[in-house]
């Protein structure tokens, strides 16, 4: 892949250098960012739902990420201005060096990517993290378990991702709490979708979807915070 010079990014970006003002408070939280995760080749549900799962996970870690209010979480639509600024939404898999230069350029101090497979219900999420300073693979973290489990390995990767990478923890009781919820696969495929078509600016598709999920599946706060946005818009 090739990458203009930092300076030509932030330029291409749109991103300009802001001077500190004297007592004035910076957020000095560790940023991290989470690409879209790659479809490892899945089996036995709609092709759709699986396309739909890259930014549905991607958004979905993103929100357990937030539950710690230790870390600062660099926004999707953010990440997504970046990429296709510099047309890199499609260029194909991500690795270490390249999820680095990203960060750079959303001012995250780390970034994490990877790629899920559902074999006939067997679901499997890797993911890997790195350093954005030094461009380091610090760990990747692998989680696997039924289709029907899917939120949970959710939390459960978020967990391990920060874990033994000098990020802070996230407290026991939010993620008891976390842990708690009840969120079922059909949810998340929907939600993954309903994102699709608002990324896509089909807006009243996307809060159709929305509506349904809060309807069929109301303990899914996210489907509520991302229809209330919509309806203000």
């Amino acid at each position: 892949m090739r990458w203009r010079s930092m300076s030509t990014l932030m330029l291409a970006a749109g991103m300009v250098a802001v001077p500190v003002v004297s007592g004035q408070s910076q957020d000095t939280r560790p940023g991290i960012a989470v690409m879209a995760f790659e479809d490892g080749g899945s089996y036995g549900q709609d092709a759709e739902d699986f396309a739909a799962l890259r930014v549905g996970l991607q958004q979905m870690l993103l929100t357990e990420l937030a539950q710690n209010s230790a870390l600062r979480i660099v926004e999707r639509s953010q990440l997504n201005a970046i990429l296709q600024e510099q047309e890199l939404a499609s260029s194909g898999r991500v690795d270490a060096s390249t999820a680095a230069e990203i960060g750079k350029l959303v001012g995250a101090r780390y970034m994490v990517f990877g790629s899920f497979i559902d074999f006939y219900g067997d679901f499997r999420i890797d993911a890997r993290i790195v350093d954005v300073e030094t461009s380091e693979l610090l760990k990747t973290e692998r989680v696997r378990d039924q289709r029907e489990k899917l939120y949970d390995l959710l939390v459960s990767l978020s967990s391990q991702l920060t874990s033994g990478v000098n990020l802070p923890a996230l407290s026991q009781a939010i993620r008891q709490q976390r842990e708690a919820r009840e969120i079922p696969a059909e949810a998340m495929t929907l939600y993954s979708r309903a994102l699709v078509y608002q990324d896509r600016g089909r807006t009243e598709r996307a809060i159709e979807l929305y509506r349904r999920i809060t309807d069929e599946f109301p303990q899914m706060t996210e489907a509520h915070e991302a229809l209330r946005q919509l309806e203000q818009t």
